[in-house]
């Protein structure tokens, strides 16, 4: 239970900072810490076990059939990212408090900041691919709220766009491959899959699950091409920049690999595909980042260029390459988010972040100044800091990447380079910023920022000081928990030792050292000689050049498809069908019939159908005449209910009864506004085209049905009839089965009718003015109509409580009860009016929609509490005075949640568009006034 609260505790107070700002900046930020706290302390909680090289695991059946369980667990992996999370989010908190203006709503940041962190921490914390995948999308669709925060900036709406697309596309792919992945293991659970490596490895399909899942990783990581997305997203606020670049979003990236590595890495296709990628993603953002003017975008791209770094350890394959990819990880988030801090305090206390105009700074601002200068250095991999003992380790594993046929001078060679530049921008943020010539007059007089701005800034350098002196102390347990998590075995031998003698390792990082600080001295010619060579290339255009041409080809597409006529759509769909059916027939059942003996039809049935048929040819050749074809239609839908009386589903005939007189008030209120005839629009062509299309269809179908009704047929009704009463409670076959055995699929489709009602009152409302009472407007309205309905509502609610409560065991449920109460209410909108409806009737039909899904889902998570799935039913006999023995189901209560959000959904529509139809009549009253 403390790993679901670890996960859940920042959704659940989402909510809290936005209505505690009112009561002040410092309370607000308070409230948004203290979820976190709790959930820190949760989790440190659990640290004992952990590093005894525990697993703690937790799981409840959520779909078990598809393989999706809500699953968690805490490794040494896990624990180490959720202490990044929660550890730095803190600090993120805190920093935020002084860092956004009173302009800023910041109930509304520290909401998003919650929500994202509540992904990230599902996303480490899962023990099922696909609710790993569904955390994993979250955070995109968090960090484009984050991102996007400034909404009234262009910049920031197209940045958000522009990482929600990258990292979605990322996405989908992952989901393909992790669908994939979980099939070639034969299971969805990680901790299963990371041990059968030998399996999926031997698969055929092990390439191409290997792709999708590297599209995802890589996507979310900025590795090359697909970088350009984070650089446009520091157009964030900075402590969004400082949290997404250090501990969270684009390092969810290299946790899959870390995740996945003792089940996928090992081969040649792993090291090829994820070195290729980490070392150009290395030289890449390490050589753009010295050429930035921007000291976000530096960053940016030297946070491109480390996860380069820890992506090519991972894809190296070996253990030591593993440890010290984790190790990195660990050294990146503290030094990046003080570099991040740093670089927002000085864009808040000078207005700019232009390193052309900056410099000299160190004398307004020593203190920020001093701390800026161990992070940048502990980036560079200066000694006695965390960063020197991670590149250490990167560059001795380099210098042993000889398998698979690999040169082995050519990975050191690149790594050295990408070392160089990496201390040549860390020397230019700091040199250029605090010690170099203004380049021009600064917007704001610098100074230092306020005391408790500082503090984050203060515990993440002391952090990266003290792991680069005492490393062992600070940080081994931690690193070879988490390691071990990795490798799933024995750790290798490895040293954090500051000083290992004289080796390759040192000498490689010595020449970074000079090569760095002499590109540095030279920068101006460098910088000449980039400008002269470098291809202007910008990502920001190709991709707006993309998404136009996939917006032109939507509207090539729409222009082909969608000219707005029905008959076309319809066309298209019943000559898709007739395709695909056709298809079918061609295979091997051919177009033969079975061979059950045919049940011999009474003749009342003959005359049924031969009605059917009278009405729907009456429906075909009177459709002109609008509301002679809404009667047809209607006896048509009346001999639907008797044929499934006759057929013994009284439930259907009653549905498919209240459906039709819900659907012939919702023709006759749309009539209103339309001529009574329509125009003769299809010539003799299109007339003739249309009835051969039709009665290919019509033909088709039938023959299909009949086809299928004279083969065996091994149904499931047999399960449900016999499990009904037992499983659950009823004796009601139809309702049982939508309220208990099929209960996930009655919530889906109340929570669709929900948002169509919604959309369709959105949609309605645009086209309707406030209807204005005027005198003599109800004069219009029928006096024995609206006497007889008045008379007729006690009745009809009271059969609708009748039918409701009687449906669990006898023909009747929410759902009809729903459309009976519906037609009840609507018939006093149309015969008295919206005015006097509205006025003495409830009308929050929304909050009736919201009410009746929260019931329904409220009865489905009550389930949880008592260790059964979501939506289990359960029930039990009381004996009740003068009643005597009365049984009592749970399934009422999704019942009464399934009843409320139909008649809120289908009265919600009918009177929008009854309010359509008084239009005309008020427009009328006053212009007679």
């Amino acid at each position: 239970m403390n790993i679901l609260l670890i996960v859940l505790l920042p959704f659940l107070f989402a909510w809290l900072p936005v209505l505690t700002v009112r009561s002040g900046r410092s309370h607000c930020a308070w409230m948004t810490a203290a979820p976190v706290l709790t959930a820190l302390a949760l989790l440190l909680s659990q640290a004992p076990a952990v590093f005894r090289g525990e697993t703690l695991q937790t799981s409840w059946a959520w779909l078990p059939q598809v393989g999706l369980n809500f699953s968690l667990m805490i490794d040494g992996l896990g624990f180490m990212f959720a202490l990044l999370i929660l550890g730095i989010g803190l600090l993120v908190i805190l920093y935020a408090r002084y860092y956004l203006s009173d302009q800023d709503p910041m109930g509304r940041f520290y909401g998003f900041l919650l929500l994202f962190m509540g992904a990230m921490l599902g996303v480490v914390l899962s023990d099922n691919l696909i609710l790993l995948t569904i955390f994993w999308e979250l955070t995109s669709l968090s960090s484009f709220l984050l991102i996007g925060y400034w909404k009234h900036r262009a910049d920031a709406r197209q940045g958000a766009r522009m990482a929600l697309t990258i990292t979605g596309a990322g996405g989908l792919a992952m989901l393909a491959g992790v669908i994939l992945l979980g099939t070639i293991a034969g299971s969805f659970q990680i901790s299963e899959v990371m041990q059968r490596a030998d399996i999926i490895q031997a698969s055929p399909w092990y390439l191409p699950m290997l792709v999708l899942i590297l599209l995802g990783a890589f996507t979310k990581s900025a590795q090359f091409p697909f970088h350009f997305w984070l650089p446009h997203a520091m157009a964030a606020p900075t402590p969004v920049s400082a949290y997404l670049h250090s501990a969270t979003m684009v390092k969810a990236g290299v946790f899959l690999l870390a995740r996945l590595f003792p089940a996928l890495a090992g081969t040649e296709e792993w090291f090829y595909l994820v070195s290729s990628a980490g070392t150009l993603t290395l030289l890449f953002g390490a050589y753009v980042a010295l050429f930035q003017h921007d000291l976000k975008g530096l960053l940016a791209y030297s946070t491109i260029s480390h996860l380069g770094l820890i992506t090519l350890l991972f894809g190296l394959g070996t253990p030591l390459a593993a440890v010290a990819g984790v190790f990195h990880i660990l050294n990146h988030a503290t030094f990046k988010a003080s570099l991040f801090m740093a670089a927002g305090i000085v864009d808040h206390e000078t207005g700019t972040r232009d390193i052309r105009v900056l410099g000299g700074l160190f004398k307004y601002m020593p203190h920020t100044a001093t701390l800026a200068l161990v992070a940048a250095a502990a980036m560079a991999g200066v000694p006695l800091l965390n960063g020197f003992l991670s590149k250490e380790m990167f560059f001795a594993e380099v210098l042993h990447a000889d398998q698979y046929g690999a040169s082995g001078i050519i990975l050191p060679i690149l790594a050295t380079l990408g070392g160089v530049f990496s201390v040549a921008y860390s020397l230019r943020f700091i040199h250029d910023v605090f010690f170099g010539k203004p380049g021009g007059e600064l917007p704001n007089m610098p100074h230092e920022p306020p005391r408790y701005m500082k503090v984050p800034v203060e515990i993440l350098v002391g952090l990266s000081l003290a792991v680069g002196i005492v490393p062992t102390i600070i940080i081994g347990g931690l690193l070879a928990t988490a390691a071990g998590s990795v490798l799933l075995g024995e750790l290798p031998h490895y040293s954090l030792a500051i000083w290992h003698g004289l080796n390759l390792p040192l000498l490689m990082s010595a020449i970074a050292l000079a090569g760095g600080t002499l590109i540095y001295w030279q920068r101006a010619a460098v910088i000449r000689l980039h400008d002269t060579v470098w291809p202007r290339i910008e990502a920001k255009p190709l991709f707006d050049q993309a998404i136009a041409a996939l917006r032109g080809l939507a509207r090539w597409l729409e222009r082909l498809l969608d000219n707005r006529s029905l008959q076309r759509y319809a066309t298209y769909t019943l000559l898709s069908a007739l395709a695909l059916g056709a298809l079918a027939m061609s295979g091997p059942l051919g177009p033969s019939f079975g061979e059950l003996p045919r049940t011999p039809a009474a003749p009342i049935a003959w005359a049924v159908w031969a009605l059917l048929i009278a009405g729907c040819l009456a429906t075909v050749l009177l459709h002109r005449r609008r509301l002679v074809s809404i009667v047809v239609v209607g006896v048509v839908g009346l001999i639907l209910s008797i044929g499934f009386a006759y057929l013994s589903a009284p439930d259907l005939a009653l549905t498919q009864l209240s459906v039709e007189l819900v659907t012939t008030i919702l023709l006759l209120l749309a009539l209103n506004l339309l001529p009574k005839e329509s125009p003769r629009e299809s010539g003799i062509g299109r007339r003739t085209r249309d009835g051969l299309i039709a009665a290919a269809s019509g033909l088709g179908l039938g023959a299909l049905v009949y086809a299928a009704m004279t083969r065996p047929l091994e149904s499931i009704s047999l399960f449900h009839l016999l499990q009904s009463k037992p499983g659950g409670g009823g004796t009601n076959v139809v309702n049982v089965i939508l309220v208990d055995f099929r209960g996930f699929d009655t919530l889906g489709e109340i929570t669709v009718l929900g948002i169509a009602a919604l959309g369709v009152y959105a949609m309605l409302d645009k086209l309707r003015e406030d209807v204005v009472a005027v005198d003599g407007s109800e004069a219009r309205w029928p006096m024995m109509l609206q006497v007889g309905t008045r008379l007729l509502l006690p009745f009809a609610l009271l059969v609708a409580a009748y039918i409701f409560l009687r449906g669990h065991n006898l023909p009747g449920g929410g759902f009809i009860a729903g459309l009976i109460a519906s037609v009840a209410l609507i018939m006093q909108y149309m015969a008295s009016g919206t005015l006097w409806a509205a006025g003495r009737l409830w009308n929050d039909y929304r909050g009736m929609i919201a009410m009746g899904l929260l019931v329904a889902t409220l009865t489905g998570i009550g389930s949880w509490f008592v260790g059964h799935p979501f939506l289990t039913s359960a029930f039990t006999y009381l004996k009740w005075p003068l009643v005597g023995k009365f049984e009592v189901a749970s399934a009422i209560a999704f019942d009464l949640g399934v009843f409320l959000a139909v008649v809120g959904s289908v009265v919600l529509m009918l009177t929008r568009l009854g309010a359509l139809r008084e239009e005309p009549a008020r427009r009328a009253g006053k212009e007679e006034n």
